[in-house]
């Protein structure tokens, strides 16, 4: 039988507005449904380039599919030239099984208001992914713990620009590797009522987040729909490993999504031209996509794309240089053609700490994700130190700058109300529009209000204590999770789910590698 978790209670439209601009409260805004034009730098002629280098690659040089006999004997099977565990495609194969995939799909929450759909139009925001360390004003830089991950996940489902409850927003070291995935599923399960992701790090564990995601929203719902988005990584340059082509199958065969994203420091793993960059990447991610419609024609898939510079003087990761930006917009153009939703962009630095380096690059990154079309943007809010760690500060800076492109994609408001020839009329030459009715009625949501910046002048600056923004904002985290409320979650799922872990942590030893 179906089974879905309580419906939570939806907020009022002027509520929801009011809360989204200012930051408060657990009112979301829906994921941005653009209506602000695309950025598209790239003309067809340039695309078709792109695209008939990214063939030659498919069908002369070949992508290996490492450790996974079952994968290379389904691409036989397809046609596809196989030596060893290099594959080589028939030109235009990739692209033809690609037909079969969804342009667009809902990803569905446990709380109907909250599901998503990913593609067209849509942009939906998700949490930081992966850093092994955290960091606040208070504990400096320190490894994560169970504790940190449940405070992102309730952080992403407190903030109204945050659509989406991520996966892995921090790595809880304290919990054995081969058990932890369970206790990470779990938490977003327990904490949010947003869609979330599944874990990737074996196909076991794969599996075991598909079984609690039937135990959540029953296993004919889970069939005939997707619940679950999670991410799977092509080992650049060229390379699937076994790791993620299990998890890239468990997930394909139940029907729920995967984004194939090549991950890129440019230079090293690709070359270092963003046209040479965009070509390896469009043949890598081509390819894993098509060997998910191999797998279960149909599967919903979002093509991914992360690419970064390197300095060429140390070889670090550098991020809000211009050639990254460049590779987003071709790659955004280059899904679209392909007809598959694009994941990139978010909100990356490479800085330590979260200051003006971590600002401006991050804005840098963040501005080309919304122009661009991004329709899943991981690491929107909370990465720090080129990924290795989940910033409480940032996270809350990321998630106001996300409500301010939130509100740029809205576009202009055309209606009377948006004309405002009725305030033009009632002022008239020499005075101001501070007490018309217009503004009167539109003061509340007329302008984004920023949850974080300081506008005060500065003597009420200085008397409130002259805090910078990363002290406002840690401020702002302790309150958002001392004002946090658990979603409702039915009793009877929540003992299912239990169950099923301690069941699976009890089959295993301990294992911390």
């Amino acid at each position: 039988m179906e089974r879905r978790g309580r419906r939570g209670r939806a907020a009022g439209g002027a509520e929801a507005r009011r809360a989204a601009r200012s930051g408060g409260g657990v009112a979301k805004r829906r994921p941005i449904s653009r209506a602000m034009p695309l950025y598209e730098p790239l003309n067809a002629e340039a695309l078709e380039m792109i695209e008939h280098n990214a063939e030659t690659v498919l069908e002369e040089i070949g992508i290996e599919f490492r450790d996974d006999a079952e994968a290379l004997e389904i691409w036989k099977e397809a046609g596809a030239d196989v030596q060893g565990e290099r594959v080589r495609f028939p030109r235009g194969l990739c692209r033809k099984l690609i037909a079969t995939a969804p342009a667009s799909f809902t990803q569905h929450a446990r709380n109907p208001e909250r599901s998503v759909e990913i593609g067209g139009p849509n942009t939906v925001f998700a949490p930081v992914y992966g850093p092994p360390f955290v960091r606040d004003l208070e504990g400096g830089r320190r490894y994560a713990t169970i504790e940190d991950f449940q405070n992102f996940v309730k952080l992403a489902y407190m903030a109204p620009s945050i659509h989406h409850s991520g996966g892995t927003v921090c790595e809880p070291v304290d919990i054995p590797v081969n058990k932890r995935h369970l206790d990470m599923v779990y938490s977003h399960i327990r904490y949010s009522d947003m869609p979330f992701m599944g874990s990737v790090t074996a196909a076991e564990r794969a599996e075991d987040t598909v079984a609690m995601a039937k135990i959540l929203f029953g296993e004919d719902f889970v069939e005939a729909n997707t619940v679950l988005v999670s991410l799977i990584n092509a080992n650049s340059p060229m390379t699937f490993d076994g790791t993620m082509l299990g998890a890239l199958k468990v997930y394909a065969r139940a029907n729920q999504a995967a984004i194939v994203t090549p991950f890129i420091l440019a230079g090293a793993m690709s070359p270092v031209s963003p046209v040479g960059t965009m070509t390896q990447t469009l043949a890598e991610a081509m390819a894993g996509i098509a060997f998910a419609q191999l797998v279960r024609p149909g599967a919903p898939v979002i093509m991914g794309s992360f690419a970064s510079s390197i300095s060429m003087q140390s070889g670090a990761p550098t991020f809000g240089t211009p050639e990254p930006a460049l590779v987003l917009y071709g790659m955004a153009q280059l899904a679209r053609r392909l007809g598959v939703p694009f994941r990139s962009g978010g909100s990356l630095c490479g800085s330590k700490i979260p200051d003006a380096q971590a600002a401006h690059e991050s804005s840098q990154t963040l501005l080309p994700t919304v122009m661009g079309g991004v329709n899943f943007v991981l690491h929107a809010a909370g990465w720090l130190e080129g990924g290795l760690i989940s910033s409480y500060e940032k996270f809350v800076v990321d998630a106001d700058q996300l409500g301010m492109m939130q509100r740029l994609m809205e576009g202009y408001d055309l209606s009377e109300n948006g004309q405002a020839m009725d305030a033009i009329r009632e002022v008239g030459p020499g005075s101001h529009f501070l007490g018309c009715a217009h503004t009167q009625a539109n003061f509340e949501t007329a302008f984004y209000r920023s949850s974080v910046a300081d506008n005060n002048s500065f003597e009420q600056w200085q008397a409130e204590g002259g805090q910078d923004t990363a002290q406002r904002a840690s401020n702002q985290v302790k309150k958002m999770l001392a004002d946090y409320q658990a979603p409702d979650l039915d009793p009877a799922i929540d003992e299912a789910l239990q169950a099923f872990i301690r069941g699976k942590k009890d089959s295993m030893p301990d294992a911390f590698a």
